[in-house]
């Protein structure tokens, strides 16, 4: 591809993306028209329509993208804007991955520009729905050929940067963030309330005197007492019949002659319990129905606790520390390539588990005042030196780890007294002692150095590394262009295979001990 002069691309499908544009217009036109002569605004017809303008407006805006590049740079072209950038203004091209649905293995690849004053460009085109395009990589090659020939490139490989790497942005998981703490803060205020109507239920006694008899026909009765109507009211009833529905729907109970009310809403058990005929007893209080008591069955509805609430608000300050742990790794690893790989915010998330352990018991049995005896303060010293010593180490897990150079590995007993060591690691191209990525594992000890595609024991399968062809050239981080099967904590070490690149990959400290046997096999 060093010889391309210029390059094209546009849309796959063109005709269609026209035609449902036309068809879109036509779309448009029929609900201007259906507006324009019946007047009418709520219409099938111009749904319809609108619908059709809709899809017409996103075909539009498909059909008319363009990207050329030549000798004098980038143009690129939309529906609603147009660009054009010098060779000299890029710093660097790089492919932006997002991810669809994880289970079906969906992406979306786009191109980006790097210019020299540090913006990010977007590309319309090329673009692409799959890992495996090589339409795409094609385009994507011819593009960096012309910037390698009229340009300077920054990078001599293809940066790809996904929610993996350093350089994606962190403005999503900061207003998630934002989002789960003012989600606490509402909880956390309703918090006194709700444990004030928990004790005063608690403390509820029945009535002194009913309720007036034209009273007991309304819906509902009210309590009369000098406490203010906190006092319970015991009504009877008869259930004239039952509406049991599915767990999302709202099951019912329906009392005879619309006395005291004529239904009441229940769970769905309740409404299966509870039979036509059946004489109950309703328990009012604060001018609503709380519990319907029977032969043998009873029904409380359920109203969320101060501890409950308190729960509920400290949950959500949790799930705000993991959007608030991607952001620290992202701000700590800041120094790094955009392209390479953080690593993972699993360890913070083990560690909110470990704070959830201790604080959530304490704040269901304290919601109003966690700290009001010394029973509650020594569990809240303990569970916080604890949770001090979960994020310290996730803080140790997640560092960025400086590669190692092949020599520093220590040989292990095994490998001295010769026996065989499987190490878990990976050749990411297809080569004659890998072929189609089937190996696994890397054996040493017990005869030369092999891959094998099981952890042993045994040479089963086994196809001996030809160390004689392989130089080491660098080793490094992963990068986002290495593929998602590769670990983030792991390293990848670039060598040359009799004049072909290839990539290994493993854990940091089996690398090393990989490679000490790939460049000194007689030790």
């Amino acid at each position: 591809m060093t010889d391309v002069w210029e390059v094209t691309c546009r849309p796959p499908g063109k005709r269609t993306l026209w035609a449902f544009a036309g068809l879109g217009a036509a779309g448009a036109g029929l609900a201007a028209g259906r507006v324009a002569y019946r007047g009418e605004l709520l219409d099938l017809w111009l749904g319809a329509g609108l619908l059709l303008g809709l899809v017409g407006v996103v075909s539009l805006h498909a059909a008319t993208a363009a990207v050329h590049a030549d000798a004098h740079g980038l143009r690129s072209r939309t529906l609603l804007r147009r660009r054009s950038v010098p060779w000299r203004d890029v710093a660097d091209l790089r492919v932006r991955r997002t991810y669809g649905h994880a289970s079906r293995g969906q992406e979306t690849r786009r191109v980006s520009l790097v210019l020299r004053n540090g913006r990010r460009l977007l590309l319309p085109l090329p673009r692409s729905w799959s890992s495996h395009d090589p339409d795409f990589d094609a385009e994507l090659e011819a593009l960096r050929a012309l910037h390698r020939r009229y340009g300077t490139p920054a990078s001599g490989h293809v940066p790809v940067v996904s929610n993996r790497t350093a350089g994606h942005g962190w403005a999503g998981s900061l207003a998630l963030c934002a989002v789960l703490l003012a989600c606490a803060g509402v909880a956390a205020w309703f918090v006194p309330g709700a444990a004030a109507d928990e004790r005063a239920w608690k403390s509820a006694t029945p009535c002194t005197a009913g309720p007036p008899a034209g009273e007991r026909t309304g819906s509902p009765p009210r309590e009369r007492n000098q406490a203010g109507g906190e006092c319970l009211t015991t009504v009877p009833a008869v259930i004239a019949r039952t509406e049991a529905n599915w767990p999302r729907q709202r099951s019912w109970l329906y009392f005879a002659g619309g006395r005291p009310l004529t239904r009441l809403e229940v769970s769905r058990e309740a409404a299966q319990e509870f039979q036509a005929g059946d004489r109950v007893e309703l328990t009012v209080w604060r001018q609503k129905v709380r519990e319907v008591s029977g032969a043998g069955h009873v029904w409380r509805e359920h109203a969320p606790g101060g501890g409950e609430v308190a729960v509920l608000a400290a949950v959500s300050a949790l799930a705000a520390g993991w959007p608030a742990a991607r952001i620290l790794l992202r701000v700590r690893g800041r120094r790094l390539p955009d392209d390479e790989v953080l690593p993972s915010a699993v360890p913070f998330a083990g560690a909110l588990a470990g704070t959830a352990l201790w604080l959530l018991p304490l704040c269901y049995l304290h919601p109003t005042a966690p700290l009001a005896s010394s029973g509650a303060i020594t569990w809240a010293a303990m569970g916080s030196l604890v949770s001090l010593g979960l994020f310290a180490w996730a803080w140790r897990a997640t560092r960025v780890r400086t590669p190692a150079a092949a020599g520093t590995a220590d040989v292990s007993a095994a490998e001295e007294e010769g026996e065989e060591v499987f190490l878990t690691a990976r050749f990411l191209e297809h080569t004659d002692y890998n072929p189609f990525g089937f190996g696994t594992h890397i054996v040493l000890g017990g005869g030369p150095p092999a891959v094998t595609p099981h952890a042993g024991p045994g040479r089963f399968a086994a196809r001996r590394i030809p160390v004689e062809r392989l130089t080491v050239r660098k080793v490094r981080r992963v990068r986002g262009g290495d593929g998602d099967t590769v670990s983030r904590s792991w390293h990848i070490a670039e060598l040359d295979d009799a004049g072909e690149p290839v990539r290994l990959a493993a854990a940091p400290d089996d690398l090393t001990r990989v490679l000490r046997a790939l460049t000194d096999p007689g030790s």
